[in-house]
This record gives C-alpha cells, sequence and structure tokens, in this order.
C-alpha cells in the first residue's frame, strides 16, 4: 500500500535499520507506518442518523440498534426539551414590525425580520407561513416569497391567522424525552447533537435569531450533556444555503449538511449522482429512508459501500413507526439494521461525529518513525485540538521479520495485545489502533 501524500514519514537511525535488514530488501520498510482510510481498516463508513428528536427513535428504534450494538447519531431540538431556552423571537417590537408591514411592501430590507417574527405571532398557520416562505425562497423564487410573507402579514393584522390541523412532525405532544434520557442514551454510546431549538427555515431568519438557534441549542446541550455533544449539527430540513451553513460553520465543528473539504466530495440525499464512480478520497453519500422506500434499495446502498472504498453513507432517519415524518416500522429497522451488522466486516457503523474526527485526523496527522534499540518509536502529531479530536486511528507498521509476537505500549502501557502478524509484498506487518492524543508508540518484539 503507498504512502498518503499527506502523511510525513520520518525514518531516522539508518544504521540499525540496516542492521536489521535482510538481504532481500524485504526488512528495509521498517518503521514504514501508513493509516488506514477507515478504522479497522474497513471498506466503508455508516453513520445511522436521526432528525427532529421524536420519541419513538429512543423508545423503539434506540433498543434495536443497542442489541446488535449499533451507534446512533440523533439532532434533537432543544426547545422541545424540559430545563432548555424555548424558541422565542429576538429583536425590535412585534407591534412595531406589525405596523410597518401595512405601509411597506415586504422587500430584501425587511424579509429576514419578518420571516422570523411570523412564527411566533401565535398560531399553527403563521408557523407554516413561515415554513412555506422558507421553502419557497430557497428554491429561488424570492419575489414569491416577498408575497406570502405580505400575504401572512395581512392576515395577522386581520386576526385571520388561525390554528390549524396540520401536522407539525417535529413538534408533537408525545415528544417527552428529557435531559436524563439523553445522558443515559449518550452513556450507551449514542451521539446527542443539535438539529436547533425550534426547527425553523434558518435561510429566512435574520441574523439574531439565525444565532440563536444556533448558540442556544448548543448552549442547552452544553449545559446538560458537556462538551463531546456540542460537536455536530444538522441545520433542519437540510439547507445548504449558503449564509447559514457560514453561520453554522462558526458555531459548530461539523455540519451534516455540508462540510466543504478539497477531498471530500458530499452527494445529498436528494442527489442521483453515483458515489461509485466519484475518484475523491472520501464521498458522503446521504441516503434519507421514507416510507415507501424499499427493503432493496435501502440494502443495495450498503452494497454500494461495501464494493468501493471511499464511501461514507449518512442515513437519515425520520419518523418510527406511528410518529414522525415518513416512518420506518420496527420490523423494517430491525431487518435492515440486522443487514448492516453482518456486513461489519467491511463496514464501520459509527457516529457522525467519529466519522468526521476520524477522516480529519488522518488528514492532519504526521508520524514520525525512529528505530531505537531494536524497537521501534513512532511520535504520532497532529494541529487539530486533542481534546476534541481522540477518535482512535487504524495503523500499520512494518516490523523485522524474525519478530514473532509483537507489543505495543504507550505511556507505559499496553494498547493492544493479540497482535497478529502478517505479509505483504512490502514486508511483514501489524495493524492496531492506537489516538493522536497518545503522542509516542513504541513497537517491540516479546519474544
Amino acid at each position: 500500500m503507498e504512502q498518503p501524500k499527506f502523511i510525513k514519514i520520518f525514518i531516522a537511525n539508518l544504521f540499525i535499520v540496516l542492521l536489521m535488514s535482510c538481504s532481500n530488501g524485504r526488512d528495509q520498510n521498517i518503521g514504514y507506518t501508513t493509516v488506514s482510510k477507515w478504522q479497522g481498516n474497513k471498506k466503508s463508513a455508516v453513520s445511522i442518523t436521526y432528525d427532529d428528536g421524536i420519541i419513538t427513535q429512543f423508545t423503539v428504534a434506540r433498543p434495536i440498534m443497542n442489541k446488535l450494538n449499533l451507534p446512533a447519531t440523533f439532532f434533537i431540538l432543544t426547545g422541545k426539551i424540559n430545563g432548555s431556552e424555548g424558541g422565542k423571537f429576538l429583536g425590535r417590537s412585534k407591534d412595531e414590525i406589525i405596523q410597518e408591514s401595512a405601509l411597506t411592501k415586504t422587500n430584501a430590507d425587511n424579509f429576514f425580520e419578518r420571516a422570523s417574527l411570523i412564527a411566533f405571532t401565535g398560531s399553527s398557520e403563521a408557523v407554516l407561513f413561515h415554513s412555506n416562505a422558507g421553502s419557497i425562497f430557497e428554491s429561488g423564487k424570492i419575489e414569491e416569497a416577498y408575497q406570502l410573507m405580505d400575504e401572512a402579514f395581512e392576515k395577522l393584522r386581520n386576526g385571520n391567522l388561525k390554528n390549524t390541523d396540520e401536522v407539525v412532525y417535529h413538534n408533537n405532544p408525545q415528544d417527552t424525552t428529557s435531559w436524563d434520557d439523553l445522558r443515559k442514551y449518550a452513556a450507551e454510546g449514542h451521539e446527542i447533537a443539535s438539529h436547533s431549538i425550534t426547527h425553523p427555515r434558518m435561510a429566512v431568519l435574520d441574523e439574531v435569531n439565525l444565532l440563536y438557534e444556533l448558540k442556544q441549542s448548543k448552549a442547552d446541550i452544553y449545559k446538560h450533556l458537556g462538551e463531546k455533544y456540542t460537536f455536530s449539527m444538522e441545520c433542519p430540513y437540510g439547507t445548504e444555503n449558503e449564509r447559514v451553513m457560514e453561520y453554522a460553520r462558526e458555531v459548530y465543528p461539523a455540519l451534516r449538511n455540508r462540510m466543504p473539504e478539497t477531498y471530500l466530495d458530499e452527494f445529498n440525499r436528494s442527489s442521483d449522482q453515483d458515489p461509485g464512480a466519484s475518484e475523491n478520497e472520501y464521498v458522503q453519500w446521504q441516503r434519507g429512508p421514507l416510507t415507501n422506500t424499499s427493503m432493496d434499495m435501502m440494502k443495495s446502498w450498503i452494497d454500494k459501500c461495501r464494493a468501493n472504498d471511499n464511501i461514507w453513507l449518512v442515513l437519515v432517519f425520520h419518523g418510527v413507526d406511528n410518529f414522525g415524518w415518513e416512518p420506518k416500522t420496527a420490523g423494517e429497522l430491525e431487518e435492515y439494521f440486522t443487514y448492516i451488522k453482518e456486513k461489519e466486516n467491511d463496514l464501520w457503523v459509527a457516529t457522525f461525529a467519529d466519522v468526521t474526527k476520524y477522516i480529519r485526523e488522518r488528514k492532519s496527522i504526521e508520524i514520525t518513525s525512529v528505530i531505537e534499540d531494536e524497537t521501534i518509536v513512532l511520535t504520532l502529531s497532529s494541529d487539530l485540538d486533542p481534546s476534541i479530536y481522540d477518535v482512535p486511528l487504524s495503523l500499520k507498521t512494518y516490523i523485522p521479520k524474525t519478530w514473532k509476537s509483537v507489543q505495543v505500549m504507550t505511556k507505559g502501557q499496553e494498547i493492544t495485545t493479540g497482535l497478529e502478524i502478517s505479509k505483504d509484498k512490502q514486508g511483514y506487518y501489524i495493524r492496531y489502533n492506537a489516538s493522536p492524543l497518545q503522542g509516542k508508540v513504541t513497537i517491540s518484539a516479546t519474544s
């Protein structure tokens, strides 16, 4: 396996290297170390994610995943959870804005403010106006979005905005999950992450209200769960609005919406591009199973991953059983997750945060290899924040062919046991996991 361009490997103490070399030249690679594309040297990665914090995601889907020992990422709406700061409008007087709407048509100067306010004027129809205006705006129909906002404020002024029977999937009274529940789920190995406070159309929020949705949801998660769970976010409706992305990237290290990197292709849920055709080093391929998505189709996504070595499949679920948008049944989830589990020799199933961290660590890691007293000493270093980026990397290091058993140590402790020694055309090697946090790693023969 060729050395990835991004890893800087320095092999020092050439005298000892040559001394340990054999005549056929195979052992001249002693100390040469590479990092697997995926943890465990798997073919692909899979992240199973859920949006909206629907109660049955936790009570129905989570137990299935726990039984199979599969982790999930739950993107939650913090405003639904008792003990959090709820949704609200920040800015000028509500009455002042409403009065102005009778005198001045909606335009580029006032649209964001009005679209931010309308959802907090007291009726479900007003929330629907906000959502529809946001959808139209993001589709590029700007003038139509302005007209819709004029209609909303006219109805508001005349007292004609009502509560409707419209189902709001992400805000139903059955969603009673508490912070205590979420702490338990996090302790089980699941990732809890932000999906905003109220699930707004962020592309049509003005700056102060956009930042409130981003920052306050993060603050509540930090307060109740800790910094670890403030890493990831999914802005609602899968928006890729560039203005929103710019603000959100300042608040969260990772966005499921978009993470532009030269080495990463991103195919969102609506994309029909073939991830197997990408020549990029990594492809984040999002698929959103809907109620009518067949099991054969869902399984074909897994098969596609196994046929390639660069795909990160990000599954996006919403409803489960009778609750939430486009629900899948418990039986479907069990069949599908069992299929994934059966393929775990090829698939690294991990949270959205852990896969993101692994990729970034791999791209930034520097490994220095030195031979000292017949011991291989590796120094791992990275410019990433070690308090955040702590996912172990899967390393492959070449060793002398005379070594029959190997010990890998860091900080005076053995980090792996029972290592298998393998051989390829470049020589004898071992595979093991080590975190960039571990600094120096020593590899030596035990007999």
